[in-house]
């Protein structure tokens, strides 16, 4: 049995992890809209560095996709303040289209790593496991 050609749909809610390479951690919420190689959406995040900790941060996100190769630019809503720098993403999507993995980038030179997971794919995965226990 072959599966079709036609890449899987992104479109949904990702929850996600970025980490900088001191450690830090912050996790997200992506919804993302997927037009065929065109990726839109919008994040939302605690605000952990800046001016205002504790508050949540919301941007937007544009980019797109080549096959299993996932690109896009993170611009959250406070832009041009000191720490809201446009982020550039760039990751690789897995086999069942339920994860995105790669680096993350700001035009200063500071990196790190991030990790997306789709909602519903978590819970098809979990449900797929209780399956295969019975």
């Amino acid at each position: 049995m072959s599966e079709g050609t036609e890449p899987k749909n992104l479109t949904g809610v990702w929850n996600g992890l970025y980490s900088y390479s001191s450690g830090l951690s912050v996790s997200f919420v992506a919804t993302v809209i997927d037009s065929g190689s065109a990726l839109s959406g919008a994040t939302h995040e605690p605000n952990v560095l800046g001016t205002r900790p504790g508050s949540t941060l919301t941007a937007m996100l544009s980019g797109g996709r080549q096959a299993s190769a996932i690109a896009f630019v993170k611009t959250y809503d406070e832009a041009g303040t000191q720490y809201y720098y446009p982020v550039s993403y760039d990751g690789v999507l897995n086999g069942d289209a339920t994860e995105i993995e790669g680096r993350w980038r700001i035009g200063d030179g500071t990196t790190g790593k991030f990790l997306m997971i789709r909602s519903e794919g978590k819970a098809v995965a979990v449900e797929q496991k209780k399956r295969a226990k019975v």
